[in-house]
């Protein structure tokens, strides 16, 4: 079996992870930075029999990444390493072959053919036989991982700026399966002044999709950029969510990204409920 093979059976297929988590992505990310992580004791001292006949949530370790399909892979990579300060773990390419193509793309080769239609009219690239290639790298911030997934045309250069389906028009978060990566936000950071430094730099870098929303009514490009600074954060003061700033920004491909500080109650709300699934978890 192929290194490609190997390392796409046991890392890469728990992108599926994404789609089964995004509702909870907001929480799970801001969550798991808002109380000193635990070891649930009762729950670490399982036998392998005993855990595998524990319902399914005592079997998983928690969400190990977060995955993003892009059009560029060096325009992505730059922002979330270079502009938002993440590590590079690893990065393997040219991913393709049987085994790598029936683990990701199965159910959408039986949807196409469900529909009478060519897999490429419905965005399913040909890795198996290596039409297509996919090349990953994984980027580590302190509590969770994202992963830069592009498909490629065989005759693309890694790293290229040219994806083998082409970008979403529309990507607006209301649309059902669309995902958001949240960043969690320092105490003590100016909430306001950091929006405005990262579309400075994001722009300085040639990232025009970076853009922030306003809290305030805008009708053009022109207005939304010329808005007073103190219109970046949206403070939330109703519980059960007072205590949130946020901030929605589209990054550097189009995605939805969203920015955050859980301050004062909704900081609470988050470490007690916590402590509460660890004391359960540890059998207290």
């Amino acid at each position: 079996m192929s290194d490609a093979t190997t390392i796409t059976q046991t890392g890469l297929d728990r992108r599926n992870m994404l789609r089964a988590s995004g509702a909870v992505l907001v929480a799970g990310t801001a969550g798991a930075a808002l109380a000193a992580p635990a070891v649930a004791q009762g729950s670490e001292r399982m036998s392998p029999a005993a855990r595998n006949a524990a319902p399914l949530g005592a079997r998983l370790q928690g969400v190990q990444h977060f995955g993003l399909t892009v059009q560029n892979m060096e325009r992505a990579f730059e922002f979330y390493t270079e502009v938002l300060g993440g590590t590079e773990v690893f990065r393997h390419g040219d991913f393709q072959g049987d085994t790598v193509q029936n683990t990701l793309l199965a159910d959408q080769e039986i949807r196409a053919n469900d529909l009478h239609v060519s897999p490429a009219a419905i965005g399913v690239p040909n890795l198996r036989d290596g039409d297509q290639r996919l090349d990953v790298r994984f980027i580590q911030f302190d509590n969770v991982v994202i992963e830069l997934l592009q498909y490629r045309n065989a005759d693309e250069p890694l790293g290229g700026p040219n994806s083998f389906a082409p970008p979403l028009e529309n990507m607006s978060p209301a649309f059902p399966r669309m995902m958001h990566i949240c960043f969690y936000v320092r105490d003590d950071v100016d909430f306001n002044k950091f929006i405005t430094d990262l579309e400075a730099e994001s722009a300085r870098r040639g990232m025009t999709q970076v853009r922030a929303n306003r809290t305030i009514r805008l009708r053009s490009e022109a207005e939304r950029r010329a808005a007073p600074q103190s219109t970046n954060t949206n403070k939330v003061t109703v519980a059960p969510s007072d205590g949130w700033e946020l901030i929605y920004c589209k990054g550097p491909e189009g995605e939805q990204l969203e920015f955050v500080k859980a301050l004062g109650p909704v900081k609470q709300r988050f470490a007690n409920a916590l402590a509460g699934r660890q004391r359960k978890q540890a059998g207290l």
